[in-house]
């Protein structure tokens, strides 16, 4: 994977899609999602809100969200690949989910090395929880 792309296309998720999704998982040690990858896998297919972004036919980037369509657009997964990081990418896939939902705000939980990044793309902190059914 090169590291400068000079056209990023943003499109559709596809099903043939997740198994590069599942990589970039991997990579950036995602592994609840790559543990229960046929779960996963459902989840993308069945969200109304996912795109790729491809560039030179390989995919450098996805966006999953839930919404209603007119307070809340939530972002279960951004992930840009890490040699592609830096060159808008993550922000052309926010802007492009919140563009076709533009009366929503973005929600979204973010981890102790991310929150940074969404804090520079002018996003606040608020407390949140989670708990699985097991717990």
């Amino acid at each position: 994977m090169t590291k400068k792309h000079t056209t990023v296309m943003i499109r559709p998720y596809e099903e043939k899609d997740f198994q590069l999704i599942n990589v970039l998982n991997q990579a950036e040690g995602w592994n609840n999602l790559v543990d229960k990858q046929e779960d996963t896998k459902q989840a993308w297919n069945n969200s109304a809100i996912a795109f790729v972004a491809e560039a030179n036919g390989e995919i450098v980037g996805c966006f999953r969200g839930l919404t209603d369509g007119f307070i809340t657009l939530y972002v279960c997964e951004l992930l840009i690949h890490k040699d592609c990081r830096g060159q808008g990418i993550g922000r052309r896939l926010l802007a492009h989910a919140h563009e076709l939902y533009p009366k929503t705000r973005l929600e979204l939980l973010a981890s102790s090395t991310s929150h940074t990044y969404y804090e520079s793309e002018g996003f606040r902190p608020f407390y949140g929880f989670r708990k699985t059914i097991l717990e």
